[in-house]
């Protein structure tokens, strides 16, 4: 009787370890690998968008590098402004979004008198990679940006930095490495607290999957696989590191990324910092909300950083 328990249990063992295997490499696809996701939502081209995109491709300027790891080649639009200036924000685009989806903002900033350059991500648009960063693996190639754009307007550059959804993430992350001292401020809209966060709220949102074990063993897979541990990508963490001024943008309909995570965010940094709740906005929908009241509180914000 012993012996059959004893097998039984093995058995037991055996199937849960093959289903939760199966199921983390299945995941792994969805959430790690680049392609077309059903489950996002496919985005209607206004009008304004579409007149975004026609003048981003008639202003931009196309600049190239190599990933801070893999010698991935990476692309970016890059708009200077009107009048020649040393400000530029570099902004960061959404989870398998690409840079022209951020025609809107590249020209709002653009208007505003900044320069801007908007990249890439490894594994997104123009750019190569074959494992999606979700900021982590990113924040280092926004470093080599940064320095790319003070190699190209000296000591006097001004940077500010700005992202939507995994771009506000992304933000995030790179506000806790050591950056240079031309970087004056992060406009972060809708970003996550952590990866394993954000995992663990899809598994039960979207999926309806208890997120234990899953997510721990998903993240197995991907050190395995994609050369990173998601528990350590964290905006929180990265921002306990960060002294640098910042404001946090979040809409207060957001099922996507929930609006408590702002909260958590905004605690985290240690530099000066202000937090703007977008009433009826749903997920990275703030600017859409109100695009004049968000250049203006964006404006007013950067103002008090920029010369």
């Amino acid at each position: 009787m012993k012996k059959k328990i004893i097998i039984s249990i093995i058995v037991i063992i055996v199937l849960l370890t093959s289903v939760f295997t199966a199921a983390s490499l299945y995941f792994y696809d969805v959430a790690f690998v680049p392609g077309q996701k059903t489950f996002l939502k496919s985005e209607k081209t206004t009008q304004s968008m579409y007149k975004a995109k026609k003048w981003l491709e008639k202003n931009k300027i196309t600049w190239k590098q190599l990933s801070a790891t893999d010698d991935l080649k990476l692309v970016a639009d890059y708009v200077p402004a009107k009048n020649t200036t040393k400000k530029t924000i570099i902004i960061a685009h959404g989870f398998m979004g690409k840079k022209e989806d951020m025609a809107q903002q590249i020209k709002m900033f653009h208007d505003m008198g900044y320069n801007v350059l908007a990249p890439d991500d490894r594994a997104h648009g123009q750019s190569q990679g074959n494992v999606i960063g979700y900021g982590w693996l990113d924040k280092d190639d926004y470093l080599k940006w940064i320095n790319k754009v003070i190699k190209k307007d000296g000591k006097n550059s001004q940077i500010g930095l700005y992202g939507i959804s995994m771009g506000g993430a992304t933000v995030m992350m790179t506000s806790g490495i050591n950056l240079p001292s031309q970087v004056k401020a992060i406009v972060e809209d809708c970003g996550y607290t952590s990866l394993k966060d954000e995992l663990f709220y899809e598994a039960g949102n979207l999926y309806k999957i208890p997120p234990i074990p899953l997510v721990k063993t998903l993240s197995w897979v991907t050190k395995i696989k994609g050369g990173y541990d998601p528990y350590e990508a964290s905006s929180v963490k990265q921002l306990n590191n960060n002294h640098l001024p910042t404001f946090f943008i979040h809409g207060d309909k957001d099922d996507f990324v929930p609006t408590k995570m702002v909260y958590e965010n905004y605690k985290a940094t240690k530099g000066p910092k202000e937090l703007w709740l977008v009433k009826g906005a749903s997920h990275a929908k703030s600017f859409a909300k109100n695009p004049k009241l968000y250049q203006n509180k964006i404006g007013k914000f950067l103002n008090k950083y920029f010369d």
